[in-house]
């Protein structure tokens, strides 16, 4: 951005303009930002890509059972066993159910358990008598998943007995709780978000109003974010889920803050060389705006790269995200600016930075940092990547092959209690099933090769509709195990070796396996491709080929570090079954895009010192100049990610707790010594093949001892 250009955005008339825009932008954002939650789609079958097996069994599925249809289970439980009152009960309550709003009759259909059948005279009991099922079946269309919550709560209010526990379970049940694990994600992520960003800026500012302008600005970007996507996902057919919307929380108020840190720093140093505050402005926003779009453009180009994703739910994350910094980056480099100049320097009370001050970073703790790097850099670059790749390790111990439902929270909900209930009493949700279509003539062929097969009931009789045979099978497994797993794919195996039969296998288990191998995909397509477009941004950003391959190689490292490390913490300290298959695309692009940024924010420094001063002692300056404040953004980023731990699902627990160590390890390991001691032994050569530094030469004891500061 031309120092022109910065100026006008800032002067004594556009600043009041730049206000009142963003204003009137924000009163009309929030009208749409509000209903975000509404447009969410948080079905399995909405997540898969159109070229999975069991999204193309839906298509021919429909013919026989609607899309839109809940199987829902009703587990009643009582230790000693059920009485006949009890069983008398449970009877009379079925008919309830069916009379609830929302009931699919059509869907309906006695759960018979033949071996329990005739001991107790009641359909699905379990054989020591101490557990029933009833199955029920809603359809509220297209978004009935949204109204699963309210529908759960009518069932426990009709299923009261007396002295018998009573559990929810099932898709339905599974779907209930889903919607409380992400409940009130708009409202309580955020607040959880603003409060820990707030202390911190209350802390790096050490002044009681400063930190209000950045928070301000980040609720700008998030509201007008949440707007835009909203239109997008009503009307374009964006996949919005309470996965991304979590995500894009932190992420704007995350990296808008870390944005604000590093152009609030720019300003503040600038008013110590400039009396007018206008002039000021101008010369920080000249200056920091370029590694802030460099930061900027280098998310919003790796979260589009998922767009590549078999994943639709990963597809739809990355304009959501991509949308989210864009919006973010606009908001930073015009509204935060206005505020600033509009308030003065007052705002920055009870440490203002008077004209001529002394620029306190020039003895701080970087400074002392720099030094000690400077007199032998090889030998700290070296055992610093030694060291990381000793954390590397613990990569071997991570398990990405799924999780059970039972794993999949970090608490147990209710769904979770009736599907171990059920099990341990010998009885199988028979809302989880095997589904297959056929082509007619092979009806029978395909029913008789999925009899007998390890973890299937028997298939029911083949129903014939438009040329196309539907069998249906009973898995007696938790529905995202990999006994399942194991169940769908030996189903296949046999139905796919029927000559002429076509066979397509659907069903619950089988969405789950085709999302896990999907991811698994995704993992080996996406990364090389946001490795590529990472490293061309650096090379256009630096004007140099050897400089961004190092960074590369240094994020990378970390990127290992950081996953080894908490692999070994999610195994031996949380306790965690596994990870999710998505979990390393995931972790990669966050902590790639993200960690790139403080090596953008320190390297844009350095190349501009290493005009003036040198590259070993540009790269000192720009340590010291850059290390406060690329420290707090690495805190306020680590922070908002552990945030997502607040919600109870293991994925985002593990993304945060991931994100949260990488971005330390960038901040306060590699970016701040490995990359600075790189930099200080290889010197002008890190331009390659630019000659940016031609008159290379070692720093001096006098030079390294001298003052640290800027000469332009």
């Amino acid at each position: 951005m031309h120092r022109q250009i910065a100026g006008s955005l800032t002067g004594p008339i556009t600043k009041w303009i730049v206000l009142i825009a963003w204003l009137a932008i924000a009163v009309g954002s929030s009208m749409f930002a509000s209903k975000l939650v509404d447009v969410q789609n948080n079905e399995a079958s909405s997540w898969l890509p159109e070229s999975a097996e069991s999204t193309r069994a839906l298509d021919k599925l429909g013919a026989f059972q609607d899309v839109n249809a809940i199987p829902t289970l009703v587990v009643y439980e009582r230790e000693g066993g059920l009485t006949e009152a009890d069983l008398a009960a449970i009877e009379e309550q079925a008919t309830e159910f069916a009379a609830l709003e929302g009931i699919d009759e059509a869907a309906q259909a006695p759960v018979v358990s033949p071996a329990t059948a005739e001991q107790f005279g009641f359909p699905a009991v379990s054989e020591d008598g101490e557990v029933a099922q009833t199955q029920v079946t809603f359809n509220f269309g297209k978004d009935g998943w949204n109204a699963l919550p309210d529908a759960a709560d009518e069932l426990r209010g009709i299923a009261q007995i007396d002295g018998v526990e009573v559990y929810v379970a099932g898709m339905g049940g599974q779907a209930a709780d889903a919607a409380e694990a992400f409940g009130g994600i708009d409202t309580t992520l955020l607040f959880a978000t603003l409060s820990v960003v707030i202390l911190i800026l209350l802390f790096t500012y050490r002044s009681p109003v400063l930190w209000v302008l950045p928070i301000l600005c980040a609720m700008f970007a998030l509201v007008s974010s949440q707007a835009l996507i909203y239109l997008l996902a009503k009307y374009a057919d964006l996949t919005v889920n309470g996965q991304s919307q979590a995500i894009l929380t932190i992420l704007v108020i995350g990296a808008g803050t870390d944005y604000a840190l590093l152009l609030v720093a720019r300003y503040r140093e600038e008013l110590r060389r400039h009396d007018n505050r206008h002039e000021a402005m101008a010369f920080a926003l000249h200056r920091a705006a370029p590694a802030i779009l460099a930061s900027a453009a280098t998310v919003v180009l790796g979260m589009l790269c998922l767009l590549f994703a078999e994943m639709n739910s990963t597809a739809g994350l990355g304009p959501v995200a991509a949308i989210g910094i864009a919006v973010t980056f606009v908001v930073m480099v015009t509204l935060l600016p206005a505020l600033l100049v509009i308030t003065g320097r007052w705002i920055f009370w009870p440490r203002r930075p008077a004209f001529g001050s002394p620029e306190p970073t020039q003895t701080g703790v970087w400074a002392k940092v720099g030094r000690k790097i400077a007199p032998k850099p090889r030998r700290v670059w070296v055992g610093t990547s030694l060291i990381l790749a000793v954390c590397c390790l613990g990569l071997f111990t991570l398990d990405t092959n799924g999780l059970s439902t039972e794993d999949t929270y970090t608490k147990e909900f209710e769904s979770i209690t009736g599907q171990k209930t059920l099990v341990e009493h010998g009885l199988v949700d028979q809302s989880n099933t095997v589904a297959v279509v056929a082509n007619a003539e092979q009806g029978d062929a395909v029913a008789e090769a999925m009899t007998g097969i390890t973890g299937v009931e028997a298939p029911q009789a083949p129903v014939v509709k438009d040329g196309v045979a539907f069998i249906e099978a009973t898995i007696d497994s938790d529905p995202s195990s990999p006994a399942a797993f194991e169940a769908v794919q030996a189903v296949r195996d046999a139905v796919h070796a029927v000559d002429g039969a076509d066979a397509l296998v659907g069903g619950g288990s089988a969405f789950y396996l085709d999302t896990k191998e999907a991811a698994n995909a995704d993992n080996v397509l996406i990364i090389p491709i946001i490795l590529l477009v990472v490293f061309l941004i650096l090379v256009a950003l630096l004007r140099s080929v050897l400089a961004p391959l190092i960074l590369m190689g240094t994020v990378v490292l970390s990127f290992g570090a950081a996953l080894g490390i908490s692999s070994l913490l999610f195994k031996h300290v949380f306790g965690f079954a596994g990870s999710d298959p998505g979990f390393p695309l995931f972790s990669f692009v966050f902590l790639v895009a993200l960690g790139i940024d403080y090596n953008i924010f320190l390297m844009t420094r350095v190349r501009e010192e290493t005009m003036h001063l040198g590259t070993r002692k540009g790269s000192l300056v720009a340590l010291t100049s850059t290390g406060g404040v690329i420290t707090s953004a690495g805190l306020v980023l680590a922070a908002t990610f552990l945030v997502l731990g607040t919600i109870p699902v293991v994925f985002l627990a593990q993304l945060g707790v991931a994100v949260a160590l990488g971005v330390i390890l960038d901040t306060m390991i590699v970016r701040s010594v490995l990359v600075t001691a790189i930099n200080m032994d290889l010197g002008g050569k890190i331009w390659w093949p630019s000659k940016l530094d031609r008159d290379d030469h070692e720093l001096t004891v006098e030079e390294i001892a001298g003052p640290i500061e800027t000469v332009h």
